[in-house]
């Protein structure tokens, strides 16, 4: 069913969206001594899975869209990079065509980060479909959840589809037949049945969030010190998984609107080049200035299908009260 709704041919369960972007990158053969493309401003699972699948995560600055600068890809590219993991952020697709023809040009696998992105769609095909494989989160925050952890890949190849079928349950290809040795990561049938329930629900989940959000900008779009992230309409559905604006004096307005008891979070407060975990990879602060400005001013608002009208307009109201 969540292959229907994503347009793949195969979908395969496993235990969450972090397994599912490490068991994406295994199958695919990555591991020592290769690297991996990867935006800097992002969460930390998506490194966490470069990391732990065995190899070593290349960061990539922001671009204008928010998600990773396709155009500072090819400069990053040495002989051991192996794949790019683009993020699509807050259920945004990045630049596709353009990851695309560079993973092309420099035979690179693509494994797409589209935990956000569920029914996101760039220039009319649906997130998860552009690369090798698709990977998605069913965490009970992400737009189409469960009551614990899951997640998905999603590819058109068969053969890796059915490899990775081996990889999630130990490798086993009946109750005594080890093909590989392999990890236990697979989605709970409990699990399961409520994705399976929600999946029927998705549509008006995203097309609420949707609504939710560009409502908001038509709010906020006049106020100084308030900047909307360019939408493009026409070539790309964004889901909204959060809807993040930038804004002057962050730290401020978050603790004004937490005072007014507005749920205000920060995605994300520290690049992940930044974060200790990244000090072995001899990252500096000021290497990704654009990712590290937007860690100073990005907030999201709650623009989930629960909330009102009116709680969307006592949002804007209190951002205005704020700058005033």
């Amino acid at each position: 069913n969540f292959a229907q709704v994503v347009g793949a041919a195969e979908a395969i369960g496993v235990g969450s969206g972090t397994d599912a972007l490490m068991l994406s990158l295994k199958v695919l053969g990555i591991g020592e001594n290769d690297e991996v493309l990867v935006p800097t401003f992002t969460f930390y699972a998506t490194i966490g899975a470069i990391v732990t699948a065995g190899a070593t995560p290349v960061f990539i600055d922001s671009g204008n869209d928010l998600n990773i600068d396709a155009n500072a890809l090819e400069q990053a590219i040495t002989p051991n990079t192996k794949a790019i993991v683009p993020v699509h952020w807050s259920g945004k697709p990045c630049d596709m065509d353009t990851i695309e023809f560079i993973a092309k040009k420099h035979n690179l696998f693509i494994v797409e980060d589209a935990c956000h992105a569920i029914t996101a769609t760039y220039k009319g095909r649906p997130a998860g479909t552009y690369g090798d494989l698709g990977c998605f989160s069913l965490h009970p925050l992400k737009n189409l959840n469960v009551w614990g952890d899951g997640g998905l890949i999603v590819t058109n190849n068969t053969d890796l589809a059915q490899k990775l079928r081996l990889m999630r349950n130990h490798g086993l290809s009946g109750r005594d037949a080890c093909e590989m040795f392999a990890y236990n990561s697979r989605l709970d049938t409990v699990q399961a049945v409520v994705a399976d329930h929600l999946l029927d629900k998705i549509e008006h989940i995203c097309n609420s969030r949707i609504e939710n959000s560009l409502y908001m900008d038509e709010q906020l779009k006049n106020i100084d010190g308030v900047t909307i992230p360019q939408r493009d309409s026409e070539n790309v559905r964004q889901v909204f998984h959060i809807y993040p604006l930038l804004y002057q004096d962050r730290d401020e307005l978050q603790k004004f609107l937490i005072s007014k008891g507005i749920d205000a979070k920060i995605h994300y407060p520290v690049p992940m080049h930044l974060q200790p975990a990244a000090s072995k990879y001899g990252y500096n602060a000021g290497d990704f200035p654009k990712a590290e400005a937007l860690a100073k001013s990005t907030l999201s608002l709650p623009v989930h299908e629960f909330v009102s009208k009116l709680q969307l307009d006592e949002m804007a109201d209190a951002v205005k009260e704020f700058y005033k």
